[in-house]
């Protein structure tokens, strides 16, 4: 049986990741790790939930171990993933093994952040608009960076980040070793990786347009005024954690309020919200002090909690490719999970974009007007026939970036001292 030694990972992290409860590799780790250890570029996707931190941060971590001279730079298209990596980085290293990293996000105090990099940390994981405010303020320099990393690869290089991570590649050792991953990899942005990529390894594991086998999707025609009364028949009929997913940032402060009214534990997190309030709803969801998150696209990548049984698509998403995304934050590491999407007749459209996407030899789904009661369905689609329903219990208990959902735009520069990360 493959084990992560027969990669190539070090004793060290080998037993860090056993400390974690990690001891076989998902497919994707497989794929990745050898010949990322070996320093070749990467340019890798695979499904949500199968392990791509993990994949990235074994040769990113030995890559730093070995050239302490060196830094390497994570780039993540939300605060909330951002903190997340490095998260995942500080479980690999016990207190005895000292390893500095700096988290740069819109949001959180400057203050903390000057003091981080005085320590001049080897690792430093961040959103593009403060990486740049950073950079700007001559607090941070990433001449001696080697080694780069983009999660969510597909978002980062699309038209909303792409100029800032021009800007921030530029700062960069033109000699660097690139790994990207994400769960989508459309063409066009596969053609827009090989300006940052040498020679890279594809590695591609599953359906990039496709959710993991073990979630269960189904649909439900409703208008647009019946979507309320059907949501609260879903909740009502399931058990375990559920996030709600929204198309505005008033539209989910709104349902949340309205979910309150009728006695449900909801909180709502968007890109409005100061990074106190959206670490107080996640952590408040996370320990299921709350049973229902209402969250705009902010929550549709990269966020972990494996505790999630269903998610509800209230709107649909803009972005075909965003659905998988979405849908991706239950059955994580191979758990069930269910995926419920409500579909209005103006919504037709979105819905057809996404089953092309999904099933592009299928034919299109009638999505015409719905006759059915508030709160019924008629389910056109039910993927993942063979998925076993066992649902679980819910426990009470330069040039300024574009403003995005991460809320990662960039602060007023101002005179600081100036700070080496490496």
């Amino acid at each position: 049986m493959t084990n992560f030694a027969s990669l190539g990972v070090s004793p060290f992290l080998v037993q860090s990741l056993e400390r974690m409860r990690i001891s076989i590799p998902t497919p994707i780790q497989v794929g990745a790790i050898p010949p990322a250890l070996e320093g070749h570029d990467i340019l890798a996707s695979a499904q949500t939930g199968t392990g791509k931190t993990i994949a990235y941060l074994m040769p990113l971590i030995t890559h730093l171990q070995a050239h302490p001279q060196s830094g390497a730079l994570v780039l993540c298209p939300t605060r909330e993933l951002a903190a997340q990596v490095r998260d995942a980085t500080q479980q690999l290293f016990d207190r005895k093994t000292p390893f500095d990293i700096a988290l740069l996000i819109g949001g959180d105090p400057i203050a903390k952040q000057f003091a981080a990099l005085r320590r001049r940390p080897q690792l430093i994981v961040g959103t593009p608009g403060r990486i740049l405010d950073h950079i700007d303020r001559r607090t941070l320099r990433l001449q001696e960076t080697g080694f780069l990393v983009l999660d969510e690869a597909d978002r980062m290089l699309d038209m909303g980040f792409s100029q800032p991570l021009e800007e921030i590649v530029h700062e960069l050792r033109k000699e660097r070793q690139t790994l990207m991953f994400s769960a989508t990899m459309p063409p066009s942005i596969m053609k827009l990786s090989q300006k940052y990529l040498t020679n890279p390894k594809q590695v591609s594991v599953g359906s990039s347009t496709q959710a993991a086998p073990q979630i269960k999707q189904e649909t439900l025609q409703t208008k647009t005024a019946d979507k309320f009364p059907s949501l609260l028949n879903a909740l009502n009929t399931r058990e375990g954690t559920v996030i709600v997913f929204v198309r505005t940032k008033f539209g989910a402060a709104q349902l949340a309020e309205k979910l309150r009214r009728q006695d449900h534990q909801a909180d709502a997190i968007h890109g409005d919200l100061r990074q106190r309030q959206r670490d107080q709803v996640l952590k408040s969801f996370r320990n299921l002090e709350s049973r229902i998150l209402v969250a705009t696209d902010v929550a549709s990548r990269g966020l972990d909690i494996p505790h999630v049984k269903h998610v509800i698509n209230y709107d649909l998403p803009e972005c075909p490719e965003d659905y998988i995304h979405r849908i991706g934050r239950t059955g994580r590491a191979g758990m069930e999970g269910n995926a419920l999407s409500f579909v209005s007749p103006e919504e037709g459209g979105k819905w057809r974009l996404i089953h092309k996407l999904m099933h592009p030899n299928a034919p299109q789904p009638d999505m015409g007007g719905s006759r059915d009661r508030p709160g019924q369905s008629r389910r056109r689609h039910n993927y993942n026939q063979n998925a076993s329903r066992k649902p679980g219990s819910y426990k009470p208990q330069r040039k300024s970036p574009p403003r995005t959902e991460s809320g990662s735009g960039s602060a007023p520069a101002s005179r600081s001292r100036r700070f080496t990360a490496r």
